[in-house]
């Protein structure tokens, strides 16, 4: 029998991503403290978080596989997370424009039954163009940025402002699938 997947985030796109593989899954997002102790680099920074709600959710349950995830945006090593309003999200994206930086996403799987732990990251390089600012000023009043670490979402709106990407898209969006699926197989889950 196959076991459960759960994923540890109510994140629609991260739902969605694990859709397009055509995978079967139950959602059971946690609440975690995402402070992290300082002095951490991007991708140490989203693995720890990742495993933080993976555990959470594997030690509501018994057995499955638990799915966490975070995504940070890094330009020139600093963190960008989720802006914390309109006005954040501008300078976030002034910041970006004209130039390229890293997106970060850490995976966690935690197998709840025999209560393993596979933590790892994807780092994908993205382009933006440069942008004029009432382009920035309008597509922030979309509302778009307002839940996506540096204010913006590349398969939305912001699709328009990426020139090119060297890495995995999905790790973009919030979930790297190249990542997941040999994650998943080390655990003895074939997605194919």
């Amino acid at each position: 029998m196959t076991r459960q997947l759960i994923l540890a985030s109510s994140s629609p796109r991260r739902s969605e991503l694990l859709k397009q593989l055509g995978l079967d899954f139950r959602i059971l997002p946690c609440e975690v403290n995402e402070t992290s102790p300082p002095g951490l680099r991007p991708g140490e920074l989203v693995e720890t978080l990742a495993a933080r709600k993976a555990l959470a959710a594997a030690g509501l349950l018994d057995k499955g596989i638990v799915i966490g995830a975070d995504t940070v945006v890094a330009l020139n090593g600093q963190v960008l997370g989720k802006p914390t309003g309109t006005s954040d999200a501008v300078e976030m994206l002034r910041q970006l424009q004209g130039t390229n930086h890293e997106v970060y996403t850490g995976v966690a799987l935690v197998d709840a039954g025999r209560r393993e732990i596979l933590i790892d990251h994807e780092q994908t390089r993205v382009y933006f163009k440069p942008l004029e600012e009432i382009e920035i000023l309008r597509y922030v009043s979309t509302g778009e940025p307002m839940d996506k670490a540096g204010a913006y979402a590349i398969q939305g709106l912001a699709a328009m402002f990426i020139s090119r990407l060297e890495g995995c898209y999905t790790n973009v969006v919030g979930l790297p699938l190249a990542k997941l699926s040999e994650m998943l197989r080390q655990f003895g889950y074939n997605v194919l």
